[in-house]
């Protein structure tokens, strides 16, 4: 995994440990609880009657109680960051972490839920017997394929967002960055060559809010090359990819076969693009090494041959961070009380994001900070307004 654990002294003396101990997060009240009076309201008699009116008309709970606002941070810890499959306990400190960005962005409460269990059959049954809990549904670090079957099973069960932010959360945020920097290079969705490496959570994602977008030639590559209809080796997530990407342009081959004269380059995949490659590319192109901490294509090779770089680390410009994302589309989402997270609102999150970059538009700066307090206000505006159109909005 690259990580070597600390010894207990080493941990004593590091500012991290003394951070996340005790965990980073608690329950606090919002009602006093001085006297006699306050108490029987809260608690018992009064909640009774607050009770008897839900289970009259269910859809009180979201009026007279915390569901409305929250939502459940669900992983199995198979796919943790640049960790792989660490186990629900040692993913519990990044769930706590979402937790807290989702409160700290956008005001959403949330509650980490590390299940111990891989089986999709086992995930999905829990979630929905626990959803009545919650407002929606944020899974997380699930590894690929089966998050593809855990989000759709769910979604088709539930009548509360349910949003994979591994997949759609990095998607838009990519959609975000590459409208600004084709903007800047004199580039459209229709006349980009588009290379993605890495058909997982991410890339499938990526992949399908590009083609969404107005993006048509676009070729996604795995470790054995291209995604087309003519392997024989492909998933049915991977096949359906196929055909709405390299099939329509007859792209085959590897990799480096692509690169040659792309545009734009998204790596979500891990592993290194040889720099050799990363030359054949076009003038002006653009390259995302999303990969952390180590991109595809480290910053300085790739500004030797691109006019846009962006990375998923935060000690480089144009930081592709999905905090810039979730925390805005669950608020908007949360505001209209919708039903689902539908393509249009993520289109929409990802429309909201890049037009915040304005006039400002550079080389170093084609998707704000995710500490521009315009984020997730602008983001769950553009979600809200996104869910009414598209007829999921309960209010």
């Amino acid at each position: 995994m690259g990580h070597t654990a600390e010894s207990p002294d080493e941990r004593a003396q590091d500012p991290v440990f003394d951070l996340h101990r005790g965990g980073k997060m608690a329950i606090v009240s919002t009602v006093a609880l001085d006297d006699r009076d306050d108490l029987s309201m809260a608690y018992t008699p009064g909640v009774a009657r607050v009770c008897e009116a839900i289970a009259e008309e269910p859809r009180l709970v979201d009026d007279y109680t915390w569901v409305s606002n929250t939502v459940a941070v669900v992983t199995d810890g198979t796919a943790v960051l640049g960790l792989g499959d660490i186990g629900p306990a040692a993913a519990m400190p990044v769930m706590e972490g979402k937790a807290v960005l989702f409160k700290q962005f956008a005001g959403v409460d949330a509650v980490p839920i590390c299940l111990d269990t891989k089986d999709a059959d086992e995930i999905v049954e829990t979630v929905q017997r626990l959803a009545p809990s919650f407002g929606g549904i944020n899974l997380e670090d699930i590894s690929a394929p089966r998050c593809f079957e855990i989000e759709q099973r769910l979604k088709d069960l539930l009548d509360i967002p349910v949003f994979h932010d591994d997949q759609h959360g990095t998607a838009v945020v990519a959609l975000a960055a590459l409208e600004n920097a084709l903007r800047l290079t004199g580039r459209t969705h229709a006349d980009a060559r588009v290379v993605i490496s890495g058909a997982g959570a991410a890339g499938v994602a990526v992949a399908k809010i590009l083609l969404a977008a107005g993006v048509t030639d676009l070729a996604v590559t795995d470790r054995r090359g291209v995604l087309h209809s003519a392997r024989g080796d492909l998933t049915p997530v991977k096949l359906a990819l196929a055909q709405d990407t390299a099939d329509q342009t007859g792209r085959t081959g590897q990799l480096a076969d692509v690169m040659a004269g792309a545009d734009v380059y998204i790596g979500v995949s891990g592993g290194n693009v040889p720099e050799e490659v990363v030359s054949t590319m076009a003038d002006d192109a653009i390259i995302f090494g999303l990969a952390n901490p180590t991109p595809e294509v480290h910053p300085e090779v790739a500004h030797r041959h691109a006019r846009v770089v962006a990375t998923g680390r935060s000690d480089y410009p144009n930081q592709i961070n999905n905090v810039l994302a979730f925390p805005g589309i669950f608020r908007g989402a949360f505001d209209v009380r919708a039903t689902a997270i539908t393509e249009g609102m993520k289109l929409a999150a990802a429309e909201a994001l890049a037009g915040l970059v304005g006039e400002r538009l550079s080389e170093d700066f084609v998707v704000p900070s995710p500490f521009d307090p315009r984020v997730a206000p602008a983001v769950s505006s553009a979600v809200s307004e996104a869910a009414r159109k598209d007829g999921v909005a309960r209010r």
